[in-house]
């Protein structure tokens, strides 16, 4: 599913102060298809390996002495059937006050859980190398395919949104909302942070009491002062280019989201594609053909003659 044009091959490069003064060529991982299901199954393939696999004790409800053998025709103390009580595993200690109780049946107090959850069952999706490879770049793709970053945020440039290296030196959180302001990414930050709504369920006595809607993502070419700038707006990511993931690119497995890439980020796409390029440029070496080898005659030396010396 393609949705319109994919991308043009240059977009502008905008100053801290929101004016276009320049322009850039953008790599060819712009021009990937849009591929919904393979990003989705990348995402899902994230979540489930960060789940920690847990499972019950297998010997959980069986520490007890209770046992069950049925039995006839003995004194009323030792036989179990036809003594108006349930045929079931009952605790041998007679002198306790606990004698004769239920246990290591899953109606019991302190039994088995029936059907109890396994550590060894695999919980992981998993994905291939080259799929992920594609699903990534097919996610990087959608950040400049406008028909889909407006269904979640609010667009009012055009995209891709580039800005130059300068706005990666940005220490406080001030200049960043003044910046991003220029750049008309405004509406979008006070939309997500009107949004910050009160979890429901028992997540809020587990830390996770608010629920924040995603903003931008900003993605840098190195590690620079602007990604610790960024913590504090509410639903606004930040990262380097190598730390780039499908995630990140399509939150909850939707992809289109609002980024604003520095040139020096736009500059590592390209030089990642420049070595791709020459790594399969590389020229491959002929393989000789395999002939039967043919055995080496062997020339007979003749007997040397030794010449008789006169006296």
């Amino acid at each position: 599913m393609i949705l319109g044009n994919l991308i043009i091959m240059k977009t502008k490069v905008f100053d801290l102060d929101g004016t276009s003064k320049s322009s850039i060529e953008l790599p060819k991982v712009f021009e990937t298809e849009y591929k919904p299901v393979l990003i989705k199954r990348s995402v899902i393939a994230m979540q489930t390996a960060k789940i920690q696999p847990k499972g019950a004790d297998q010997r959980a409800g069986f520490k007890t002495t209770a046992i069950y053998i049925g039995t006839r025709g003995l004194p009323t103390p030792k036989r179990t059937i036809n003594t108006n009580k349930a045929r079931l595993p009952r605790t041998k200690n007679r002198q306790v006050l606990l004698s004769g109780r239920v246990g290591r049946v899953a109606q019991s107090v302190g039994g088995r859980t029936p059907n109890a959850p396994k550590a060894w069952k695999v919980i992981q999706e998993k994905i291939n190398k080259k799929e992920r490879k594609l699903a990534l770049e097919s996610a990087i793709a959608t950040t400049a395919m406008k028909e889909l970053v407006e269904k979640r945020f609010i667009v009012e440039n055009d995209l891709p949104i580039v800005i130059e290296d300068a706005f990666e030196n940005t220490k406080k959180t001030k200049e960043l909302t003044e910046i991003l302001e220029k750049l008309k990414i405004g509406n979008d930050l006070r939309n997500a942070k009107s949004k910050i709504r009160k979890r429901a369920g028992k997540g809020k006595a587990r830390g996770r009491t608010k629920k924040v809607k995603k903003s931008v993502l900003i993605i840098t070419g190195s590690n620079k002062p602007v990604l610790k700038a960024a913590r504090n707006l509410p639903g606004v990511d930040s990262v380097t280019v190598t730390s780039l993931n499908v995630e990140l690119l399509a939150p909850g497995a939707e992809a289109g989201r609002l980024v604003v890439w520095t040139r020096s980020a736009i500059e590592a796409l390209i030089k990642k594609e420049n070595k791709k390029e020459i790594v399969e440029k590389k020229p491959i070496k002929e393989e000789k053909p395999i002939t039967k080898k043919e055995k080496p005659t062997i020339k007979k030396e003749e007997p040397k003659v030794q010449k008789k010396v006169k006296k």
